[in-house]
């Protein structure tokens, strides 16, 4: 025995190295010649795929159990996101690699590009979504603005087993959308404890002082959401499990209260009147509300990057225009969009121009839809309307000259003025959908709680401050109150361009993170859904 390790000491010494040393070797070897491989197939595979490993020298990235198994367990937490883990088959990961024959190089190596894969689709949904927009909307025009993924903390982050630091690099990093976050957690909890009570039809609306069970169940489902404030017993569920209030089926005035918060937060006339649309908006199931919560978080992750510090966003289906102006300060006015038959597109672009006193060539499908039949009916409508009949040239015509049943390409003009339908300002910006924003003279309509009215541009009800704010904020240096009551119509061109962003959103995080739910006037959700819900092929 002594004469075995003899001669391995003499051997060593001949070699000039250590045991220990002669196994690192080996090991270097056995990396190298996987590397080898690794490179050999990744020939034609994608940019990134490249990058990812050209930012760690091709080293291998999943050759150890344990990363395997911590980007498993990570991928089960996508779902915290509103995504399918089982998309990216954390499972299959970990029985592969523990398939994996040590000396297979060319299986370790495809494994190598097959779990980069994965982490790479993951990165790439959580930070641009899994939906491509063009596929489920023709008309979507929002460019997504995510920027290049920083691949070297990526793979810093794979070497420590960091995984959620790595998906947080790749998150959009804006407050609407980790408050989406929590919200689908925290319904996703009520669902848990099972869901909410619903309310029994019935011909007779709840109203303030009513005395009826159904009260009961009303305070309950508003005090699970934490719409109402009540007395609760501790249950170690959530407050509204077992309720105490003086009288429980009393309609009393905290719960009127609780539910006029409910109906504003859903766009719903705000009156505390449980009526029809009221008892449908509150006997949605809890299962609904998770997946409207995960398709906006979808729909969050197509627009909240490479947001400027300056611009507008019209939020369509929540009837609002917020301007984000240079220091911060956010200025918000309501506005009317267009019919579901005559959608607002969704759109980015940049605010250019002014028009002020517009003059307004009706658009062909108002023209054959609208206005046409009216004419027909009554010529005096084009004077009462001070519509102007003109030639493709621009040349007045006489009304009574056309044939009104087939008038041809002749154009209809509404002359400028405070009757006109685009009141006293249009606001441009570039785009194939000729939509803008505009003032309007029907100042009624912004009293409703649903806005759905216009043929497809934005009214907005405070469009005079609104264009004020433009010229003084990019410097334009004019005064829009004298150019109106100058009358003319001009062009006015702001100095700078302010981004504008038309999104379509169906729950709105509120800052006190309560989520608003609103109508889905265009039924863009249930394609998203469908869409968000196929297994990915990877």
């Amino acid at each position: 025995m002594r004469a075995i390790v003899a001669m391995g000491t003499l051997l060593v010494l001949l070699l000039g190295v250590v045991p220990g040393a002669l196994g690192e070797q080996r090991a270097e070897d056995e990396t190298a010649t996987l590397v080898g491989e690794l490179l050999r197939q990744l020939e034609g595979e994608s940019d990134e795929l490249h990058a990812f490993y050209a930012a760690r020298s091709y080293r291998p990235a999943w050759q150890e159990s344990e990363t395997v198994a911590a980007f498993s367990a990570a991928l089960h937490t996508l779902r915290r996101d509103g995504l399918d883990p089982q998309d990216y088959r954390p499972d299959s990961l970990m029985s592969r690699h523990r398939q994996l024959e040590a000396d297979d190089l060319e299986a370790r190596a495809r494994f190598e590009r097959a779990a980069t894969r994965v982490l790479l689709t993951a990165l790439s949904h959580l930070q641009r979504g899994k939906v491509d927009p063009y596929a489920i909307d023709p008309d979507w025009e929002v460019p997504i603005a995510a920027p290049d993924l920083d691949l070297a903390a990526v793979s810093r982050a794979v070497d420590g087993q960091r995984f959620e630091q790595a998906f947080g690099l790749a998150r959009p990093d804006h407050p609407p959308y980790e408050r989406l976050r929590t919200g689908l957690a925290r319904y996703r909890n009520i669902e848990r404890l099972g869901g909410w009570p619903r309310l029994p039809e019935r011909e007779a609306p709840l109203r303030p002082g009513d005395v009826h069970a159904d009260v009961a169940r009303l305070r309950e489902r508003l005090a699970i959401i934490g719409e109402l404030e009540v007395m609760a017993a501790d249950t170690g569920v959530f407050p509204g499990a077992v309720l105490e209030a003086p009288d429980a089926q009393r309609y009393d005035a905290p719960l009127e209260a609780a539910v006029k918060r409910f109906q504003r937060r859903h766009l719903l006339e705000a009156d505390g009147i449980v009526g029809r649309e009221t008892r449908a908006a509150l006997n949605v199931p809890v299962q609904r509300r998770i997946d409207q919560i995960r398709l906006n978080l979808e729909r969050a992750r197509w627009l909240l990057h490479g947001l400027p510090e300056v611009f507008v966003l019209v939020d369509i289906a929540g009837y609002r225009l917020s301007y984000f102006r240079p220091g911060g300060e956010i200025w918000r006015s309501r506005i009317v969009v267009g019919r579901p038959y005559r959608r607002t597109p969704s759109l980015r672009s940049a605010i250019n121009r002014l028009t002020v006193n517009p003059s307004w060539t009706i658009p062909p499908t108002i023209r054959r839809q609208d206005v046409l039949p009216q004419v027909r009916e009554d010529l005096g409508y084009l004077a009462r309307e001070r519509i102007q009949v003109l030639s493709p040239t621009g040349q007045r015509l006489d009304p009574e000259t056309i044939d009104w049943s087939r008038p041809g390409n002749v154009l209809l003009r509404q002359t400028p003025g405070p009757h006109n339908a685009l009141g006293r300002v249009a606001i441009r910006f570039p785009n194939d959908h000729l939509v803008y924003l505009h003032d309007t003279p029907a100042r009624g309509l912004f009293a409703r709680e649903q806005r759905a009215f216009s043929s497809g541009c934005i009214r907005v009800e405070e469009a005079i401050t609104f264009a004020q704010l433009l010229l003084d904020d990019t410097g334009t240096g004019r005064d829009l109150r004298e150019l109106i009551a100058d009358g003319r119509t001009r062009e006015v061109p702001l100095a700078e361009r302010i981004p504008v962003i038309l999104h379509y959103w169906t729950v709105n995080p509120a800052e006190d993170g309560v989520l608003a739910f609103r109508p889905d006037i265009y039924r863009r959700d249930d394609a998203l859904l469908r869409a968000l819900d196929r297994p990915l092929v990877l």
